[in-house]
């Protein structure tokens, strides 16, 4: 079963050729850094809006193209109310740059855990997992993907998902979330900066929900991170009035790379 794309043509461009050189732009305009991550938190808005900053992430994935053959995408709904973490029950997801195979042994393996389910009412719509996709074909060589809906769910149930399938150098966990939601420039760098904070110090506890918006997958991967002993690099913090909307009524976004 194919999961076609929701909102190619609002979020990112329909057009495949106008979609790869949109994200290739993005990718060239990011700072070259030198990080082998583990873990990356990038936002999920439309690209003109938090394409920049989710860039300075998926950047690094490209000396290790040949290496990670599995990435573990995950990220809150939006339109469909999940309790706990759901699963697809596609093969494969697609944008306008192509197909890409889901890791169903993978799933099947989560699905054996209390706290995770199959839900493709959950994954129809949701845009925060399917924006990450033209980023990860562009900067990647082929991959499974193991696309999981965060609902309502605690940091340990997320921290137990996320060690069931850790995996090794082939596996890269994406978390995926924006930061403050609809505040004014000055408010909404206050919050951002609290988030950053929280995360910097690998400190769920900190992390408040209304300072991410997919702060239970955060968490989550923050506890985890602590536990195995990762050491976080803050990449970019910005938001929407950085980059392509008006300073009255922002969104915060933020990359961070654990390894």
């Amino acid at each position: 079963m194919l999961r076609p794309p929701a909102v190619a043509g609002t979020f990112y461009s329909s057009n495949r050729n106008d979609l790869a050189a949109a994200v290739h732009g993005y990718l060239d305009e990011a700072p070259a850094l030198t990080l082998t991550p583990k873990a990356l938190i990038v936002p999920h808005a439309g690209h003109v809006y938090s394409g920049p900053i989710a860039a300075t992430a998926f950047r690094l994935l490209v000396p290790l193209a040949q290496t990670i053959s599995r990435v573990v995408l995950m990220g809150p709904c939006h339109r469909v109310a999940v309790d706990g973490l759901a699963l697809s029950s596609a093969d494969r997801f697609s944008t306008p740059l192509g197909e890409v195979d889901l890791d169903t042994a993978g799933a099947a393996t989560l699905a054996e855990l209390s706290c995770v389910g199959y839900s493709d009412a959950a994954h129809a719509q949701e845009h925060s997992l399917e924006v990450q996709l033209p980023f990860l074909q562009q900067t990647l060589g082929p991959f499974r993907l193991l696309p999981i809906v965060c609902g309502r769910a605690t940091t340990a149930q997320v921290a137990t998902v996320l060690d069931a399938v850790w995996g090794g150098p082939e596996t890269l966990i994406l978390i995926s979330s924006d930061l403050s939601h609809f505040h004014d420039y000055e408010t909404a760098r206050r919050m951002d900066l609290q988030a950053t904070r929280a995360i910097e110090e690998l400190a769920p506890e900190k992390l408040a929900d209304v300072n991410a918006c997919g702060a239970t997958p955060v968490r989550g991967l923050l506890q985890v991170a602590r536990n195995r002993g990762l050491v976080e690099t803050t990449l970019d913090v910005r938001n929407s009035g950085d980059t392509a909307g008006a300073k009255d009524r922002v969104v915060g976004y933020g990359a961070y790379s654990f390894a």
